[in-house]
């Protein structure tokens, strides 16, 4: 059998513990015992990207809430011209310096492209700054477990009608904004449609083979 290398962990403000562990050749972020993420299974996350970057113009400007292992920021840079500007925000510090330290044999030097901007902080605080030409063609938000927060209790603002709200005001006309999603949540889907003008709620797989869509994509356009 082969064995589970703890390789990172990291306790949060409000007391969970977070493990960075490798086994077999993959990798696993769990909170509390509670696997949050792996690199077995990014089908959906990369598929948020493919949607999110639809509609997407010259010159885009991109936004990615939540960098997790990389897999939506690499597909975005594989959909993206070399004048894009992709932001990315990631609350947590240890994430990004585990992706540096641990993932660059799965993703590459992604942080490194010239395209991206990596913001350490809260997504919320550059969606209420983003205004005129500084607003977004593409808002992905793969933040914490939502609309249910797995992490970070304050994550929750993100879906509520305020934080739709301001989701769509950070987007330039004929925008659009992916939530990902670990459920189907259909009073989500509800608020969604009472904000956007067009919404969808797209069932997704974690990985190409599996018989079950296990996870949503949100999908909201200005």
């Amino acid at each position: 059998m082969k064995p589970t290398t703890t390789l990172a962990t990291h306790t949060t403000d409000d007391g969970s513990k977070l493990v960075l562990q490798s086994h077999d050749g993959h990798h696993y972020l769990r909170i509390d015992g509670v696997q949050l993420m792996s690199t077995t299974a990014s089908s959906s996350e990369q598929q948020m990207a493919e949607i999110a970057c639809q509609l997407v113009p010259a010159k885009p400007r991109v936004l990615i809430g939540g960098l997790g292992f990389g897999f939506t920021l690499r597909r975005t840079l594989e959909l993206t011209p070399p004048d894009a500007t992709v932001v990315v925000a990631e609350l947590l510090p240890e994430i990004i310096s585990w992706n540096r330290e641990f993932l660059t044999e799965i993703n590459g030097t992604l942080l490194d492209d010239p395209r991206v901007t990596i913001h350490q902080g809260d997504v919320c605080d550059l969606l209420a700054r983003a205004s005129g030409p500084d607003r977004f063609h593409a808002i992905m938000l793969d933040v914490d477990n939502s609309p249910d927060p797995l992490v970070q209790k304050g994550n929750a603002r993100l879906y509520n009608r305020r934080g739709l709200e301001q989701a769509k005001a950070a987007l330039h006309p004929h925008g659009r904004v992916v939530y990902w999603s670990a459920n189907q949540d259909r009073a989500f889907a509800r608020a969604l449609e009472r904000t956007f003008a067009h919404t969808q709620s797209i069932p997704a797989k974690a990985y190409p083979k599996a018989k079950r869509f296990t996870h949503t994509l949100f999908v909201g356009d200005r």
